[in-house]
């Protein structure tokens, strides 16, 4: 579970971590209000759970109150990467003198916690990570020790980072442990020019499976920014919305999150994706072909499931029946592999929608949703 910036700031706080004041609204005269109490020029953010949020103009600084409401009522309703801004927090500005960037996240393959941190925060650390990996330095936490204030020495000096930095990342460890989070990050993590640390940003993902720890999450509804999302959600259903043109549609984490980069490198980008889980019953496909063909940005749809505990001929019987329930006016291709993948296959073969196509691997599957996403 993703928490919009202002829940996050709200835990950072709880914990000793230092921010600047900040007010949430979803009302422009109440935001102009708010710039008033915060001394008049303000940071207006679009609360939205998605990153990228400046470059998409959803970060403006409002030189004063009336400034801030016309800010607040021009952000407020907007679309960023598929989530309606429904909220804004107005934000004191901070004379900036340095950037860091400082993370925790749950490494499963490594069974451990990783510490992420560079001297060089800010919108360009993916950048900077990407072309200069030596200024990011990783750190791996045992769960058991934890973030000691050696620990967040030794994190600190291989990033680079100035002394002061050790509280914080002492008490962000706190946020991530107590709060039964898998990531807590801030980016960037300033030092104002008056010499005191601050975090300007907070994202915080909390443990699905830890939620009935925590009472104040889990007695409230997720609510979702995207109305596809919401109808996923309402269906017990993984959505998340991109910004491409193929729909994808897979079961497993592991095989959905490659079988996007498999799309991306057939020069096609994903514009959403759905995690049919191990459930892949008729009603769990119908549900999500319903979900997938609603947004008006997919052109081609690519169903890939391996079959393991459940069957492929049981999944293509799913969407057999999915079919005669949805209205399928998008090319689908479907590739099924793994246990009675023959048989799946058979089955599709005799339904023969004209709509439908079967391939027999992954790369061929999402090669020619991809050209089909391409010629539409």
């Amino acid at each position: 579970m993703d928490l919009y910036e202002h829940e996050a700031r709200g835990l950072f706080e709880e914990h000793g971590i230092p921010v600047p004041r900040a007010e949430v609204t979803d009302s422009p005269q109440e935001a102009r209000a708010i710039a008033r109490r915060l001394g008049g020029a303000v940071i207006v953010k679009a609360q939205v759970r998605t990153g990228g949020r400046g470059k998409a103009g959803g970060v403006r600084l409002a030189a004063d109150p009336a400034e801030a409401e016309r800010t607040a009522r021009r952000i407020l309703g907007t679309d960023i990467k598929g989530h309606a801004v429904g909220k804004v927090m107005l934000a004191e500005p901070v004379d900036i003198e340095s950037e860091f960037y400082v993370a925790y996240v749950l490494d499963r393959a490594a069974g451990r916690f990783l510490a992420i941190a560079s001297a060089e925060g800010g919108t360009d650390i993916e950048e900077v990570a990407a072309v200069r990996p030596e200024a990011v330095a990783r750190v791996h936490i045992d769960p058991a020790e934890g973030v000691t204030s050696a620990k967040a020495g030794e994190i600190a000096e291989a990033a680079g980072l100035p002394p002061q930095t050790v509280d914080v990342l002492v008490r962000l460890w706190e946020v991530l442990v107590r709060e039964d989070a898998v990531l807590v990050e801030v980016n960037p993590l300033v030092r104002a020019r008056q010499g005191q640390l601050l975090a300007l940003d907070a994202k915080v993902t909390l443990d699905d499976n830890a939620r009935f720890r925590q009472a104040r999450w889990g007695a409230e509804p997720l609510a979702c920014d995207d109305p596809l999302e919401a109808a996923a959600a309402a269906r017990g259903l993984n959505y998340v919305k991109l910004d491409g043109e193929v729909g994808i549609i897979g079961n497993g984490a592991g095989l959905v999150m490659s079988t996007l980069d498999v799309v991306a490198g057939c020069g096609a980008r994903p514009a959403n994706f759905l995690d049919i889980g191990g459930g892949a019953s008729a009603q769990v496909m119908a549900d999500g072909l319903s979900v997938i063909l609603s947004d008006p940005a997919v052109k081609s749809v690519l169903v890939n499931v391996f079959g393991g505990i459940t069957a492929c001929d049981a999944v293509a019987d799913g969407i057999v029946r999915a079919l005669d329930e949805v209205r399928l006016d998008k090319p689908l291709v479907v590739r099924l592999d793994g246990n009675n993948a023959a048989r799946g296959r058979a089955v599709l073969d005799g339904h023969a929608h004209p709509l439908v196509q079967q391939a027999t691997t992954m790369d061929g599957a999402a090669r020619r949703a991809a050209e089909l996403a391409n010629a539409a």
